[in-house]
């Protein structure tokens, strides 16, 4: 590529800079969207590129396969219940080594060795989420009963990148595991984001779950729920398209469900006008 063609790209992404500049942008990052070593450095990429821009980035995310891997080293077979997983305290363990430990410190180094600044927090820091136990069936699952968004906004105030992994704190000191779709929503609602991103393993939401041309590129939440009713949102969407609304409710302006595992989707997303995945709109 020419110099000129080079120039001619940042040129015509200043316009969405401009947009993004000093508002805060979640992104929730999800276990099967982080499979591709290849893919993985090149969100890290775009993060940090979208933070040395001015857009104030917070990355959540998740760890399933990791958690299962662990498990099934260990002898532990992963049990579920209406798609979360159930959580004794061996699990609860197990979950916190992965995702506060393994998983949250490699982003941040990924974020780090890109040129970043990033910190690495789960909700148990300065409670960051706190919870309720959900249902006696899941053990130590947790139902989100705030977020305390203080320290998040101190690592932005500074230029940190802040890499959330979600566990939360209980009353009486429990650590709970929390589905990593609903922590995104709901600390995206609580920041007040101008977008929550969720990076998953498939396009959008599909009218044919067959056909990637049947891409559904705008929904309002009224019709989500009509699109539930009818049985185009399906089986696993369900509980994201939830959590899409979920966030809409909460005060986030725009969210977007998307495939993490095409290149630079961010980007595509935020900096250009073709845009990428399923956009909810209030």
């Amino acid at each position: 590529m020419k110099a000129t063609e080079r120039a001619e790209i940042l040129v015509q992404a200043l316009p969405y800079i401009r947009k993004y500049t000093g508002k805060i942008v979640v992104i929730k990052y999800g276990g099967n969207a982080m499979t591709s070593e290849t893919l993985k450095q090149q969100v890290m990429e775009d993060i940090v590129l979208l933070r040395l821009v001015g857009v104030n980035v917070v990355l959540v995310h998740g760890g399933g396969p990791e958690i299962n891997a662990l498990m099934d080293r260990l002898g532990k077979k992963p049990e579920f219940v209406d798609g979360l997983r159930v959580t004794d305290q061996e699990t609860i363990d197990i979950v916190q080594m992965v995702l506060a430990g393994k998983i949250n410190k490699s982003l941040v180094g990924l974020l780090e060795m890109k040129g970043g600044r990033a910190v690495g927090l789960s909700g148990l820091d300065d409670r960051l989420i706190q919870a309720k136990f959900k249902d006696e069936r899941l053990g130590l699952v947790g139902e989100i009963t705030k977020i305390n968004p203080e320290c998040v906004y101190d690592l932005l105030a500074k230029n940190y990148i802040p890499v959330i992994s979600t566990i939360a704190s209980g009353e009486n000191g429990e650590t709970f595991n929390i589905n990593g779709d609903t922590a995104a929503a709901y600390i995206a609602g609580a920041l007040h984001a101008e977008r929550l991103i969720m990076m998953t393993d498939i396009a959008g939401i599909l009218r044919d779950p067959k056909d990637p041309s049947t891409l559904i590129p705008e929904i309002t939440v009224s019709e989500a729920q009509s699109l539930k009713e009818s049985g185009v949102i399906t089986g696993g969407m369900i509980p994201k398209a939830d959590c899409c609304i979920k966030a809409i409710k909460e005060g986030v302006k725009k969210v977007i469900i998307m495939d993490g595992r095409v290149p630079h989707s961010i980007l595509i997303e935020l900096l250009t006008d073709e845009g990428a995945g399923t956009m909810f709109l209030a």
